[in-house]
């Protein structure tokens, strides 16, 4: 079934999975592709405008961490384990939080979110984490800030070209 989402332009789009959407090229999210593989895509998150929200989307639509393939195990792995090294190095990220749940309404992905400073007016925990990405795509979509989010990605992208993954 169908389901419109908002991006984080403010753009409307309805598709039948967000992860397929992207992973097929449908639609494009901010800044291009950070890293594609034959199994994961790397994007940053398309609702919320966080430089350095990276989402690790696998490309075989599938729900549970126990679904991966040997193959993908140690793909995906081995991809959180590089991409938070070039969030770290390339864009000054301290802290990240990761997210990953088997009820979503697309198919398997991580989420890379980054903790800002600006985020602790929201709370302290996880929890602030929710109200912090509202303000982010209520509050955070104007042409700097979207800017910023674009070089973020093209940093990330850099850093990803030595990665060298089993799958390519």
């Amino acid at each position: 079934m169908p389901r419109l989402i908002t991006l984080a332009d403010g753009r409307s789009v309805e598709v039948e999975c967000v992860s397929c959407a992207l992973t097929s090229g449908l639609i494009s999210s901010t800044g291009g592709v950070i890293f594609e593989s034959s199994n994961f895509h790397v994007h940053q998150d398309i609702a919320y405008p966080i430089k350095g929200l990276v989402i690790l989307a696998s490309k075989r639509h599938f729900y549970c961490m126990d679904e991966l393939t040997d193959e993908e195990r140690l793909e995906f792995i081995s991809l959180i384990h590089k991409l938070r090294s070039e969030q770290r190095k390339r864009l000054g990220i301290d802290k990240v939080y990761y997210f990953y749940n088997e009820d979503t309404t697309h198919h398997f992905h991580l989420w890379m979110v980054p903790r800002y400073a600006w985020m602790y007016q929201f709370g302290n925990s996880v929890e602030s984490l929710r109200p912090a990405l509202l303000h982010a795509r209520n509050n955070m979509n104007d042409d700097e800030n979207m800017k910023s989010v674009e070089e973020g990605v093209s940093m990330l992208r850099e850093g990803m070209r030595d990665f060298v993954s089993s799958s390519r």
